[in-house]
Parts: C-alpha cells; sequence; structure tokens
C-alpha cells in the first residue's frame, strides 16, 4: 500500500484508471455499431455477426478471475499495462484477417486483453488512496466506463457509415495506442501498487497447506460471504436486462413506424449519459440513504423506465431508456463500490467475482429474452425484463434484514467525501 498519497497524486491515478477504462470499453463496444460492416466485410448474415459481441464478452468473463490471481501475485501495475499494450498492439491484425472464423479468433483473444482493467482497477484504487476518496473515485471510474461505451458505440457507427474496414482499423489502432500511452504515463508512479500485499500472501501460502488456503483461498473467501453474493447477482442480473433492452430495442427501431437508420438506432446509446451522471453522484446518494435505499430506488426507475417505453413513441423510449440507464449505473456503481470496501483481502479476486457476474448476466440475457422477442416484439421484451427486475427487487430486499442500510449510512457519513483527497 502507498500509505498516504498526495492530492496530486490521487488525481493523477484516478485520471489514468478513467482512461484506461474508456479505452477497453470502446474497443469492446465499437464493434456493436460495426456489425453491417462486419457482415459486409466477411459476406455472413447479419445475425452471425453478432457472434463477435458475445465471443468478446465471454471470454472478458472468463478471463477476470485469471488476472485476479495474477495481479494478487505480481501487483496491480503491470499486467495492467501489459494487457493495454498487447491490445493496442493487437488491433492492426484485423487488417490481416480475411476470414470470419479468424475475425472471431481475434476478438477471442482481445476479451482475454480487455479484462485486465475491469479486474483489476478497484483493488488498485482501494490499496492506493484513503476511504474517504475512495468512493468519489469509483463513482468517477464507472462512470469513465459507461463513457467509454457510449463513445464506443458510437464511433463504430460512424466508422461503419464514412469509413472502409481499413480505415476503421487504422483509426482504432491509432486511437487506441494514444490513449495507452497517455495512461501508461499516468500511472508510471504506482508501480509498487499491490506488491507488498502479494509478497506476505506469498509467505502466508508457504506456511499453509496448499488446498483453497493457496491462490484460490479469496474466491472461496468471497464467494462464501452472503453480502457479497447479493452484491454479485445484483449486479448480474441488472445488467442482463440492460445490456440487451439495448441490443432489442434497436431492432425494434429499424421497423415500422420509427425506422431509423443503422447509424441512427446507434444514437439511442447516448441515453447510457444519464447513467454516467449518477454512477458520479452515487457516491453521496449512498451517503444519505444507504446502498439498499439506493438500489431500491434505482430498481424502481429501471421498472418505470421499462413501462414508459411501452407508449411506442420516440419521446417516451428515449425518456424511457434514460430513466432505466440511470438506475442501472446506480445499480453498478453500488454493487462495483461495495464489493471494494467490503472485502479485507484479496480484492482483485472480489472485484474480479463481481465482473464475472455481470457480464455472465449480460451473455445470458441475450438468449433469456430472445424468445420473448420472437412471440411479441418489444412489448414482450419489456415483460421478460420485469420478470428479472422483480427478481433482483426480491434479491436486494435481503440487504435489508442484513442492516446494509443503516451500516452503509453511518460507514458512509463517517468517510464523507471531501472535495479532492486527503
Amino acid at each position: 500500500m502507498l500509505g498516504r498519497i498526495s492530492r496530486a497524486n490521487a488525481k493523477r491515478l484516478i485520471h489514468g484508471l478513467a482512461l484506461a477504462s474508456v479505452v477497453v470499453y470502446i474497443n469492446l463496444y465499437l464493434m456493436q455499431g460495426m456489425l453491417p460492416m462486419l457482415a459486409d466485410q466477411f459476406a455472413i448474415a447479419g445475425g452471425e455477426a453478432t457472434l463477435i459481441l458475445s465471443v468478446t464478452s465471454f471470454s472478458l468473463a472468463l478471463s477476470l478471475l485469471g488476472y485476479a490471481l495474477l495481479s494478487d501475485s505480481i501487483g496491480r501495475y503491470k499486467p495492467l499495462i501489459v494487457s493495454l499494450w498487447l491490445l493496442a498492439l493487437s488491433n492492426p491484425l484485423m487488417l490481416l484477417i480475411d476470414s470470419w472464423h479468424g475475425m472471431l479468433g481475434l476478438r477471442l483473444i482481445q476479451g482475454i486483453l480487455l479484462a485486465a482493467v475491469p479486474a483489476i482497477a478497484m483493488a488498485f484504487m482501494r490499496e492506493s488512496l484513503p476511504l474517504s476518496a475512495l468512493m468519489k473515485a469509483g463513482a468517477f471510474y464507472i462512470a469513465a466506463n459507461s463513457f467509454g461505451g457510449i463513445i464506443g458505440r458510437i464511433l463504430g457507427g460512424l466508422m461503419a457509415e464514412y469509413l472502409s474496414w481499413q480505415g476503421a482499423a487504422l483509426l482504432l489502432t491509432l486511437v487506441t495506442l494514444v490513449s495507452v500511452a497517455i495512461t501508461h504515463y499516468l500511472l508510471s508512479p504506482f508501480r509498487q501498487v499491490g506488491k507488498a500485499q502479494s509478497a506476505s500472501g506469498s509467505a502466508r501460502c508457504s506456511v499453509s497447506k496448499m488446498t483453497l488456503s493457496g491462490p484460490w483461498r479469496g474466491f472461496a473467501m468471497h464467494l462464501t460471504n452472503p453480502q457479497l453474493r447479493l452484491f454479485y447477482l445484483l449486479g448480474g442480473l441488472a445488467f442482463m436486462v440492460m445490456v440487451n433492452q439495448f441490443s432489442f430495442i434497436q431492432l425494434h427501431l429499424l421497423e415500422a413506424p420509427f425506422h431509423w437508420s443503422r447509424f441512427g438506432v446507434t444514437l439511442i446509446f447516448l441515453c447510457y449519459l444519464s447513467g454516467t451522471l449518477c454512477a458520479y453522484r452515487s457516491g453521496n446518494l449512498i451517503a444519505r440513504f444507504g446502498v439498499a435505499g439506493v438500489v431500491l430506488a434505482a430498481l424502481a426507475m429501471m421498472v418505470i423506465g421499462s413501462l414508459v417505453t411501452l407508449f411506442d413513441t420516440t419521446p417516451a423510449i428515449v425518456g424511457g431508456f434514460l430513466l432505466s440507464a440511470a438506475g442501472f449505473f446506480l445499480i453498478h456503481a453500488s454493487c462495483n463500490n461495495q464489493v471494494a470496501l467490503r472485502a479485507t483481502g484479496h480484492r482483485a479476486k472480489a472485484s474480479a467475482l463481481y465482473l464475472c457476474a455481470y457480464y455472465l448476466g449480460a451473455s445470458l440475457g441475450g438468449p433469456f429474452l430472445m424468445p420473448f422477442w420472437h412471440h411479441g416484439q418489444w412489448p414482450a421484451v419489456v415483460l421478460g425484463s420485469l420478470l428479472l427486475l422483480a427478481l433482483a427487487g426480491a434479491v436486494a430486499l435481503r440487504l435489508l434484514p442484513a442492516g446494509a442500510l443503516s451500516a452503509s449510512a453511518v460507514h458512509y457519513r463517517r468517510f464523507r467525501f471531501r472535495r479532492g483527497c486527503q
């Protein structure tokens, strides 16, 4: 641990990790706006092109646990920086690939590289920043996730509209290289973060019997924590609804009576901006109302937002998604930060388990909601979403008898954020 960190260095760390997050989510979601271009480039059906997203998300989810083990062993800095540089250097390979299976293979590998930042970032901040700054830093980081997702999808749509495949690959390579170079510069003073913990953990391991008290002990410890399990499940269910609602609403807006263009439908992702703002303010809301109160209110926002879209007008759909996105990112920011705060050790593993549940939820949401879409189009998708949100509400209510509402409020008031870092 770095001990007492200066205000300037704290800002440098937060901005470096936020930029790394933006880079990751641009590279993750850019292909969603380029699906028509991918279909043309590789002569495949549009439905088959969506596999590019599933492959990347799946390898990302499973790789999170490996990065948690690695960063607990050798520190936070090196796995994060090396993975970002490898990601930047892998993008030009798109120019050399001429088969769809080759492209899927490349994105499978890139999903592994993309996992480093989300797996390590919260533990990086937890071990570098004072508690008085952690929640604000975590909220800023989640807001950067949202911003990167918006930019990635819209940039992908613009590329598909105005650039060739080669031009799009070169622009993505340039954006990633420049951003990774800046991130490397910003994070360079923090090379030692996590190394002390990994050294002490190795010493304990050498004395202990090599069972679950070894590298996998952290995962077992967090999975047996009932409070952490609730946050894992909440995050997975919320993302299961949100990311797939955005996919199906694009299909709805392409059809009558809307007939939006293929680039136009990517503009619906601007609704994520309400989530960006709410994620940034989530720390103050938790300080006032407690985590359970915020999560329950956020779930209500997602329910109301989903119902509003059933009016089936452009203003209603936009307004509903603005409300739903705000609610979702409040849940995500609350769960993400709670996991970081409640994990007393093996913090990267705790965050990795949360994000693994989060991305696996996203991958399961499509198959779950697809039959609803086939049988009743968008209104049926809303019905399926409400079923999932009802389950999430039942999970959130489990936080109340455990004292999460009052305990969280007391905890965050005690470590109330001040402007900047102490």
